[in-house]
């Protein structure tokens, strides 16, 4: 658990493990190093795991000005120029998955392995009208109504229905946090900074073993946008976990821990058949 001064700011990130394959894991955009920690004990069985906070997020600085996805992209080379590990497997999530997608572009030379969950190659017209819906709710400082608006898509009905008493708890965390200005603030700008991405037209450049993990029930970056990116990604594997909506790491842990520490921990050379 540490800090790092990146362009001015704090940035803070933990590492767990001293064994294995390197794994950096990026957080979707509500997302902070904490909402890993249910799956920490399986993450860092055969791994040594890298959680961050980008910039807007958990105990990292807060920004006061606009930004793009850029500045992350920068933020997570720092990281890695900082840390002993030639290459690096890189699982993003959501928004951190778009970081991920513009990273391995970037800077494919320190990307062994890639599993990209949950997320897309471009902010679609659809996606960016949620994204704008999401910040008119931030400006009115109700906390209650952002998590209306925010938390329920991200989850696939049966879940929800399920596990309606985790639900509960998670309401109870979330609306205090919610109600806070400055996060919102935060979510406003981190919103805003998914806003004009587009990587359609580079993505194909991505030359690493991927993965890329598509849920059936996904209301916020569905299938077809996963399929995009398989289309254009030379190589890549494409898996659908069904019945999990865009919050697959909590509704179907085992299903996305096997997926992504099973393809992280593949050897580097192709299976012979």
């Amino acid at each position: 658990m540490a800090f790092f001064d990146f362009e001015g700011k704090k940035v803070y990130y933990e590492v767990h493990g001293e064994s294995g394959e390197p794994l950096v894991i990026l957080n979707g955009i509500m997302m902070s190093t904490n909402s890993w920690k249910p799956l920490m004990k399986n993450l860092t069985k055969f791994n040594t795991v890298i959680l961050v906070d980008f910039l807007d997020q958990g105990q990292s600085s807060r920004m006061t000005e606009s930004y793009t996805h850029a500045i992350q992209v920068r933020l997570l080379h720092a990281i890695f120029k900082l840390l002993p590990y030639e290459r690096y497997n890189i699982m993003g999530i959501s928004y951190g998955g778009e970081v991920a997608v513009q990273y391995a572009v970037e800077h494919p030379e320190y990307v062994r392995r890639l599993v990209l969950a949950n997320t897309c190659a471009r902010t679609s017209d659809w996606l960016r009208k949620i994204g704008d819906g999401w910040n008119a709710v931030a400006r009115t400082g109700d906390g209650l109504a952002y998590y209306l608006t925010t938390i329920p898509v991200i989850y696939s009905t049966e879940f929800y229905e399920r596990e309606a008493a985790w639900m509960d708890r998670r309401e109870g965390t979330l609306i205090p946090y919610f109600s806070n200005p400055a996060v919102l603030e935060a979510l406003i700008r981190l919103t805003d900074s998914s806003r004009d991405y587009n990587y359609m037209d580079r993505v194909h450049e991505i030359s690493c073993p991927t993965l890329i993990i598509s849920c059936s029930e996904d209301g916020l970056v569905p299938p077809t946008e996963q399929i995009l990116l398989h289309e254009r990604i030379k190589g890549s594997t494409y898996v659908t976990i069904n019945g999990s909506g865009h919050a697959s790491m909590y509704e179907d842990p085992a299903a996305f821990l096997t997926l992504t520490l099973g393809f992280v921990n593949l050897d580097d050379e192709p299976v012979q058949i």
